[in-house]
């Protein structure tokens, strides 16, 4: 998405042009938000957090380009003067196209963003990516429907209509879902802002290629949660829609989450209960147990089991590891074992006449991969996956997920650093890790004087907004973003183009040192493969 978002006063009876240049009906002058004496509304990139107080942007607007079975993002920003803007709403219409091909108007997905309070910053190693620090930022999004029932919501953190304090920006951020086969070209739209102040016609411009994503992404990842979200089939819709893996999933959804909703791998349900201070472990259950576990699940959805964690600090325990190795691939060849730790001669082996390694999924985080580069590079020759994960703050240089950190961070681990890197798959640990009041308190993990702000916890529980399960944050947009951006790489691979690809990427990033911080590098690089996707895909229909 291109942004040169216009700022309107609505004493013009404002249209902000996303696409189209509006000329004689900006805001004068560099006002900040604290300053202006009328409301405007503005529009922002979805790679842009916009805080309680910035300027609204001025000369230009937004510009969409998209595939079919994506979804794409930009922000609409309401900023009130010196007067309080009340009874905010917006809807949206059909989108039309060429040949009046369209695109319904519940495809676009509204949220209010909720800033919450960054009370203490993340730890500032001082160098390299640091965080931006206290204060407030917009993460959690309210829904201006249930994402569970499709209805108007209202709790006690307001959805729809809303209020702007005076001198205070309100972002909406806006989804637009792309359908899969959407004919090619430009589509028109537009949004209505009503308020007690006035009202906006927003005219939407979106440009879609010639091609779509595959509905099962080629990037596979595990997420993790706990009771209740875990069993919860809500929940477990929502980390699909946004194009990553639930750790586990009720069974009997198995089918309906692959064919619909691109479940590429699933968890079986076994533990090891590793711990990584005891360095203790308990013995795998025998080959019957996964062999009947198995057959809960589709035969051609990949499964993995998830032992142990961290246990790099416990050579005692590769032994167990192996021996949970052999029993799952006893089971069953497909059945993979997923573990964080790095490549050791160790578990190059497991003991099984196959000589397969005893992990297949080796789970890093940039620290440990780039001390074990050298052993990194002998599994993967051996046909091993390589899979990222990010946990507090443990580096001065690679991606955070904490709250304050930019935006950028939640993007490029999943999409071209881990192309860059060669990487399969990205885990996280928790999402649901929410404190007593956490739509007020974010500070989800400490360590000692140390705190984490929104570390574990990438939704919120929907009681306090009025929605049946959870909603979703900013970074989890994010992160859904850099999933497609792994997307567009994996379809010119498949093309033949993948070395034109990778020489493209390093422009954006090359390991985990090396990395842009800028999220204009990233949509640059995504138009550009866009478009040579479109051009090769045109070329092959004309053949």
């Amino acid at each position: 998405m291109r942004v040169r978002s216009a700022a309107v006063p609505f004493r013009y009876a404002a249209v902000v042009y996303l696409g189209l240049v509006v000329a004689g009906i900006c805001l004068s002058g560099g006002a900040r938000a604290g300053t202006q004496e009328r409301w405007v509304v503005w529009a922002a990139s979805s790679m842009q957090r916009v805080g309680r107080t910035d300027p609204p942007s001025h000369g230009a607007s937004v510009e969409l380009n998209a595939a079919g079975g994506e979804c794409e993002s930009f922000q609409i920003v309401v900023t009130a003067g010196k007067d309080s803007v009340d009874d905010v709403d917006i809807e949206a219409s059909q989108l039309t196209g060429p040949n009046q091909s369209t695109i319904p108007a519940s495809n676009f997905v509204i949220f209010r963003e909720h800033y919450v309070q960054v009370k203490h910053s993340s730890p500032d190693i001082g160098s390299g990516n640091r965080p931006l620090g206290a204060g407030w930022y917009a993460d959690a999004l309210v829904p201006r429907l249930d994402p569970s029932t499709g209805q108007r919501i209202a709790g006690a953190i307001p959805s729809f209509p809303f209020r702007t304090a005076a001198h205070e920006n309100q972002p909406v951020w806006i989804d637009l879902h792309v359908p899969f086969g959407a004919t090619k070209g430009t589509y028109r739209a537009s949004l209505r802002l009503t308020s007690s102040q006035g009202e906006a016609q927003i005219p939407i411009l979106l440009h879609v290629w010639g091609f779509s994503l595959p509905r099962s992404p080629t990037l596979t990842s595990s997420f993790g949660m706990h009771e209740p979200s875990l069993t919860d089939a809500r929940v477990q819709r929502m980390l699909l829609e946004h194009r990553v893996m639930p750790v586990n999933i009720n069974p009997g959804n198995a089918h309906e989450f692959q064919e619909q909703l691109g479940l590429n791998i699933v968890g079986l349900r076994f533990w090891g209960h590793s711990n990584s201070v005891s360095c203790t472990m308990e013995s795998p259950p025998p080959t019957g147990s996964f062999i009947a576990e198995l057959a809960h699940y589709p035969s051609d959805l990949p499964v993995y089991v998830y032992p142990a964690d961290e246990i790099d600090r416990c050579p005692s325990l590769f032994e167990t590891v192996r021996q949970w190795s052999a029993e799952m691939h006893a089971a069953n060849p497909r059945i993979k074992n997923l573990v964080t730790v790095a490549p050791v001669p160790a578990l190059y082996d497991d003991g099984t006449p196959s000589r397969r390694s005893a992990v297949d999924i080796w789970t890093m985080l940039p620290k440990v991969y780039d001390a074990h580069t050298a052993e990194v590079r002998v599994v993967q020759s051996k046909g091993d996956e390589i899979w990222s994960y990010t946990a507090l703050v443990q580096d001065s240089y690679s991606p955070k997920w904490e709250i304050d950190f930019a935006p950028i961070n939640y993007r490029i681990q999943p999409g071209f650093l881990s192309q860059a890197l060669g990487l399969t798959g990205i885990l996280y640990w928790r999402i649901d890790l929410w404190t007593k009041q956490p739509w007020r308190d974010v500070e989800s993990f400490r360590v000692g004087s140390n705190v984490y702000p929104g570390e574990g916890m990438l939704i919120y529980p929907g009681a306090d907004v009025g929605a049946e399960a959870v909603v979703p944050s900013l970074r989890l947009k994010w992160i859904r973003k850099g999933v497609e951006d792994y997307e567009y790489v994996a379809i010119l691979k498949r093309m033949g183009r993948g070395e034109w690809a990778m020489s493209r990427v390093r422009h954006a990033a090359t390991d985990w040192r090396h990395w842009t911080q800028d999220p204009a590098v990233l949509e640059q690089l995504r138009r550009e493969l866009g478009d040579e996707i479109d051009r090769l895909s045109s070329s092959q229909l004309g053949n």
